[in-house]
Formats: structure tokens, sequence, C-alpha cells
């Protein structure tokens, strides 16, 4: 069996032999390349943490900062057993990418915990999260690192990291994290922008693909805030969400799914399985499904190189981080497949998070209306600059959007030099 360290290991070096890719197209300086390569700094912190029982555990945590070049960092803090430092590093530098992509004052950042939350009460989360947050304080601030929710942490932890926070500031700090609850400045349309963001770079897919959204069908892995919200919206326009699948299972029907009894059915069971009039679908066959668009969701490394022939769709959406490997990217990209890779696809998170910080700097908050206007003319103006660059080099959509986002973070150590 193949150690776990060694896949995520295999992640940091896939994101690096990326750069590489995408350095050798751009001529990079090998002084700006090299740069790229490494995170600004890392933390690691350990985590001791009072448990229900009364004893004391110690959890690893981390946060990195992959380069601030063109602003503080920004990323998520995730909260699950398999967090390494290699994939943390991994991920914050595909969020350089994806905030230079979509033209955000940042660079990437990432923090986890190695943990398993869904074993944990409420209390012991807190006080972990608590603890956590006071052992990275060094490196995260409003005008230093913005954390944000991740897998298996939510708007609860971000409010507990930003009172924490506050409490040795001496005063309230709601620019310190985003994706907090809206009560304690929070940003309308925050949960939602993920998904919310997938749907407007699909629209503009089909445009240039010359296909009508309407009446497409669609399958989803994932049906949490990204896929379910995806979901809801798509089914909204028209569309035939014929699959969607979660931790539970999946089901799928040819009809079409009723979306709405769809989330009433999991607000009651806690799962899509079981859902009624639906046939049962196991593990990784959702993705097999007959179905024109793709969206994973869900887990990363999902589309392999051992299924990606299997993949029906004309279009696959990343709503996850990482949902395809080099291997099945390569198999995608010789059958004609649209692959609309997760640094452009799902970064509809981080522009409403970008507007959730500059609202809390300004202690002045938008309509709801106006966070979905401007994330729609966000990623629009994103997906467009990416388009033509592909049909210009003659090249898939991620390879185009890498070219774009290390561009831009190259184009900003050119201009602020070296210190000293």
């Amino acid at each position: 069996m193949t150690d776990k360290s060694e896949l995520e290991s295999d992640l940091l070096r896939t994101v690096r032999s990326q750069l590489d890719t995408v350095a050798a197209r751009l001529s990079l300086e090998p002084s700006i390349h090299e740069r790229l390569r490494y995170p600004r700094r890392a933390l690691v912190v350990s985590i001791p943490t009072q448990m229900d029982d009364g004893r004391t555990e110690v959890f690893i945590g981390y946060r990195v900062h992959h380069n601030t070049v063109l602003g503080p960092t920004k990323g998520g803090v995730r909260f699950h057993p398999e967090v390494t430092l290699d994939e943390v590093t991994a991920l914050a530098m595909l969020m350089s990418w994806k905030c230079a992509i979509v033209g955000l004052p940042y660079g990437g950042a990432k923090g986890g915990v190695r943990c398993d939350p869904s074993r944990m009460s409420a209390r012991e989360l807190e006080h972990m999260t608590r603890r956590y947050t006071s052992e990275i304080m060094l490196v995260i601030g409003p005008d230093l690192d913005i954390p944000a929710p991740d897998l298996g942490t939510n708007e609860q932890t971000m409010a507990w990291m930003m009172d924490t926070y506050s409490m040795t500031q001496g005063r309230t700090v709601p620019g310190v994290v985003t994706g907090k609850p809206i009560l304690v400045g929070g940003s309308a349309g925050r949960r939602e922008a993920t998904g919310r963001g997938i749907v407007y770079v699909l629209y503009q897919a089909a445009r240039r693909l010359a296909q009508e959204l309407k009446g497409r069908r669609i399958v989803v892995q994932g049906f949490g805030n990204v896929g379910g919200v995806a979901a809801r919206l798509l089914w909204r326009e028209g569309c035939l969400i014929v699959g969607v699948g979660d931790a539970g299972g999946g089901v799928y029907s040819s009809r079409g799914l009723d979306i709405r009894q769809l989330e009433a059915h999991v607000a009651e069971t806690g799962s899509v399985a079981g859902f009624p009039g639906t046939d049962a679908v196991k593990g990784a066959e959702l993705l097999e499904l007959p179905c024109d668009i793709l969206i994973p969701a869900a887990l990363g490394s999902q589309i392999r190189g051992d299924n990606a022939d299997r993949i029906k769709a004309s279009i696959v959406a990343e709503g996850a981080n990482g949902p395809t490997t080099p291997e099945a990217d390569a198999v995608l990209r010789d059958r004609g497949v649209t692959v609309i890779p997760d640094i452009l696809c799902n970064a509809g998170g981080v522009v409403v998070s970008y507007f959730e910080w500059v609202q809390g700097l300004q202690y002045y908050f938008w309509r709801e209306s106006e966070i979905t206007s401007r994330l729609q003319e966000v990623m629009t103006r994103a997906f467009n600059r990416v388009w033509a660059i592909a049909q210009k080099e003659g090249m898939d959509l991620r390879t185009a959007a890498l070219m774009e986002g290390v561009r831009r973070v190259a184009d900003g150590f050119r201009l602020r030099g070296l210190y000293p």
C-alpha cells in the first residue's frame, strides 16, 4: 500500500511541475522562477487541546504563505486527518495563481490542522481552534494574512478565530478572517459564492462552445456549499440535474432530480442516498454517468488515469481543489473534453472573501445584489482572459490559467524588485 505522505508529496511535486512547465513557456527569469517554487514562509505549530474527558491531546497545525508580492496572503484553513505540510504548501501555491487570475490584491496562503473534526465535540473544536489561532498569531492579520473556511471548517470556526485574534488586540477586528457569520461582520452571498462562480464560468464556457446551458444534463459530485449551491442554481436555470452524490452515497435519474425536494431529503436524513424515485449509485460510478457537464465538487484526485476514459461529459467544471490528476488531464485533453480548472472555476469563494474583507475594513456592508453582480463581472472577465490565452496559444484552459496567474505574480516581482 502506498503511504499517504507520499501521495501528498506527489501533490506538491505536481504543483511545482506545473509551475516549471509554465515558467518555460513564459521564459521566466531563473531568479523569479526559483522564488515561485518555494513559500515565503511556513509555520508548524503544536496545538495542545483539553478534551472533554479531561485529557490533553496535541494536534499539529500549519500556516503557509506562498508569496506576498501582490498584497497580503489569503487562503483557507482545513481540519482533516490527512493534512500535511506538503499539502498545505501546494495549496498555498495554487492560491497564489487563483488570486492573481481573478485580479485580487492577494498572495496565496493555506492553513490546516491534522485532526478529525467529525469525532470532536463543539467544545473540543472551539478549544482547538482558539489555540491554533493563538499559535499562528505571528503570521495572521488584516494586513498580513487573512484565513477563511475550507474543508472541515465553517462560519463558526471563523467566528472563533476572529474572536480569539480580537481579544489579543483589545478591539473587534472583522478583517482578520473571512467567511464569518453575517451577524459578526460576514458578507451577504459568501456562503453561495463558490457555487455561484461555477455557474458564471459555465455560462461563459457554453457560450464559447456555441451551446445552450439550459437543458444540459449535469452530474454533481458533492452536495455541500459548493456542489449543492451550483446544483440548485443550475436547476433553477433549466438544467437537468441527473446525478448527485455525497459522502453517504449517490443517486441518479435520467428524468432529472427535483433539487428542492432533494435538499429537504438531505436536511432530514443527512445524505442524498435513498432519495425516492432514483437509482442508487456507488462511489466513483457517479463520475461515469451519462451527462453533458460534470461538476466534481468533493475531494481531490477523483478523476484519475484509470477512470478518465469513462467520463462521458463534454465539460468538466472543477468545483473541488485538484479533482483531476495530471494523468487524467492528459486523457481528457486527448478526448476533446473541456476542463475548466479549479484555480479559475472555484475562485468565486475567494472573490467574495475579498469583498467581505473590504467591507470589514470599511465597516460598510453591501447588498447581496451588489455582491452577485460584482462576482459575475470578475468571474466573466477572468474566464474570458483565460479563454483568449488558450485560443491564442493553442493550449488547454488549465495551462492557460496557470500562465495567466504565474505571469501576473512574476510581473509583481519585476516591478517591486529585490530587497535589499
